[in-house]
């Protein structure tokens, strides 16, 4: 078979996988590749169906599981505003359910209490919870007496 129907063949796969997204189709298109440089080398149809198998088997078997367990996991680092969710933070003014200022990461940010209930006074340490826009929502590490 001539190397180009092999690279069509590829094609048509990668195609098929763009639009599936299984890994199943995008191996098989790296595996008619292979098909295709052994075809280009000069090998006869029979090793170019073997070279197709092999690599299409080691794709699937080897290469398909371990993809899919790393696309499953969860990002290690989170970026951004999520990056402060959980930091220590030292009230600069007064914090309430409405307004309040605290030192998180060297940066002064706006801060709301977690709890509507909470005065939390300046110099205490809190833990931030959740971020709104550009407030910080805090809950003291020990609570008040």
């Amino acid at each position: 078979m001539p190397w180009f129907v092999w690279l069509l063949a590829a094609g048509v796969l990668g195609a098929a996988e763009f639009f599936t997204l299984t890994l199943v189709f995008g191996l098989l298109a790296g595996a008619a590749v292979v098909a295709a440089v052994v075809a280009g080398v000069g090998i006869g149809v029979v090793g170019q169906l073997v070279a197709f198998g092999v690599a299409a088997a080691a794709g699937l078997v080897l290469v398909r599981p371990v993809a899919l367990r790393h696309m499953a996991q969860q990002p290690l680092t989170r970026e951004g505003s999520d990056a402060l969710i959980g930091k220590r933070a030292e009230v600069m003014q007064e914090v309430t359910a409405t307004h309040g200022l605290i030192k998180l990461s060297g940066e002064e940010w706006s801060a709301r209490a977690l709890d509507e209930s909470l005065v939390i006074p300046v110099g205490a340490l809190v833990d931030v919870m959740e971020i709104e826009g550009a407030t910080a929502i805090v809950y003291p590490r020990e609570l008040l007496p």
